[in-house]
């Protein structure tokens, strides 16, 4: 635990006024600094001694919240980008998914997509990333797309036999294959098309 994280430059430490800050308080500001410290400088110069500096929390309140340097890793990015990531309920499923899916590709087009792709391909060899990637990030995230989909089911916008985790799978699977492969280009137009290709076979025969 830790292991390897002196071999990267110390980080000057945060001074705190005295008293002791509420644990809410705490946490936020470790999300703050593990969220930046990511974003700017990759998952090779992610420490948890880093991270401590710059929040100004200890390394034992680190590791009682987060038994990885990856788990806090993944909630660090999962808090800098959650508000460009939220996903809008106008009532119009097409128009929704065509918001979210430019802004998830405009996070990826940035220091998010090489963050977020340094932790999908270390989580292909440690176990316990992995594990936190589905606990931490992808789950939450699947779980929020398949509610959205299923209340524009129920509004008759998609067909009732249509399994929104294929859908999930097609559309942001498509975004991530770019992010990775990247052969053609993140952009704007490319998730405006994806989605008005999949909606067309998505919505329910005109009565």
């Amino acid at each position: 635990m830790g292991t390897g994280d002196a071999a990267h430059t110390a980080e000057p430490a945060v001074r705190r006024g005295r008293g002791r800050r509420p644990a809410a308080q705490v946490r936020a500001e470790v999300l703050d600094a593990a969220g930046q410290l990511l974003l700017e400088e990759g998952m090779a110069a992610f420490t948890m001694e880093r991270v401590a500096a710059r929040s100004g929390a200890s390394k034992v309140t680190l590791y009682k919240w987060w038994p990885s340097k990856g788990a806090l890793a993944l909630d660090g990015y999962t808090h800098a980008v959650r508000r460009r990531l939220e996903f809008p309920d106008s009532g119009d499923i097409e128009a929704d998914l065509i918001t979210q899916m430019r802004s998830f590709v405009e996070v990826l087009r940035g220091p998010a997509g090489r963050a977020i792709a340094e932790l999908i391909g270390q989580a292909q060899t440690d176990a316990e990333l992995a594990a936190a990637y589905r606990e931490r990030y992808s789950g939450p995230r699947r779980a929020l797309a398949v509610d959205v989909l299923r209340r524009a089911q129920e509004r008759g916008q998609i067909r009732t036999d249509v399994d929104p985790e294929v859908v999930i799978d097609q559309l942001w699977g498509a975004a991530y294959h770019r992010l990775l492969i990247p052969d053609q280009p993140l952009t704007a137009e490319f998730t405006d098309a994806l989605v008005r290709t999949i909606m067309a076979g998505l919505r329910p025969a005109a009565g």
